[in-house]
């Protein structure tokens, strides 16, 4: 039950976190990856030891939204 509370509030987190970096025009590239970097902090304090985890399904996601966004390679 507590897995389960704790793994709400990151999904909430991560559609939070992309919908400001899709959406808010006046973000830049910087805070963008700062504010990527905080929500892997949290998720890492929420879920220890699942760096892999990270890696494999929101780091990708993350990636396309930035090069989407601000037309990076």
């Amino acid at each position: 039950m507590e897995e389960q509370r704790r793994l709400r509030r990151l999904q909430m987190l991560m559609n939070m976190v992309m919908s400001v970096i899709g959406q808010d025009v006046s973000l830049t590239v910087e805070e963008a990856s700062e504010m990527i970097a905080g929500t892997r902090n949290a998720a890492l304090a929420m879920f220890p030891g699942k760096e892999l985890v990270w890696d494999l399904i929101y780091r990708p996601r993350l990636q396309r939204l930035m090069r989407e966004r601000y037309r990076i390679q």
